[in-house]
């Protein structure tokens, strides 16, 4: 089985050590993927940009689930996100999101978790693909990605002219009083 077909796990980490467990853990030859975020910081006598885990306190790593010793041997480990003594694997394709949304260029920011909202899908732009939960904020349009197993979310801004609805719209046969009827959008 070669490193791209194993499946990813969250690893929770010390606060504040994402990045040397992302370095330590890529030195021992896993591929491990910290995803990070710029954001402004304001001290009393400057401004600086910072980068920040858009998961603080975790970060995803591909390895054989048989063999995670290595992985909690590493300093800054605390454990590899289970069940009792089972690790749960990652979707890839959440992974893939947040990847694809940090490396886009455009502005990634943490967001709590959603169990509600519209699900949308991408179909231009350089997020092309990429399915996740529509929100508005702040006049601007965003497209929340998450890992469920985590409950956490990433909010990376979208061009609302980029995004297509991923829910199936049903469409009444026969029109109500000779009045046109709109789609409707059936809860699932």
């Amino acid at each position: 089985m070669t490193a791209s077909d194993l499946p990813w796990f969250a690893v929770r980490v010390k606060s504040r050590c994402e990045k040397m467990v992302s370095e330590l853990l890529r030195y021992k030859g896993y591929e491990e993927f910290l995803p990070m975020y710029s954001l402004r910081r304001r001290w009393s006598d400057r401004i600086k940009v910072v980068e920040l885990p858009l998961f603080a306190g975790y970060l995803f790593c591909r390895f054989d689930p048989l063999d995670r010793v290595s992985i909690l041997a590493t300093p800054g480990v605390f454990l590899i996100v289970s069940q009792g003594r089972t690790p749960l694997a990652v979707d890839t394709w959440q992974v893939e999101s947040i990847r694809m949304a940090v490396s886009s260029g455009l502005r990634v920011q943490p967001w709590p978790h959603l169990e509600v909202g519209h699900t949308v899908r991408i179909e231009t732009g350089p997020l092309c693909g990429i399915e996740g939960t529509l929100l508005r904020f702040k006049g601007s349009h965003h497209l929340i990605v998450g890992v469920r197993l985590l409950q956490r979310s990433v909010a990376v801004e979208v061009d609302e002219s980029w995004v297509i609805s991923s829910m199936p719209i049903r469409v009444p046969a026969i029109p109500l009083c000779g009045r046109q009827v709109e789609p409707v959008r059936i809860a699932s």
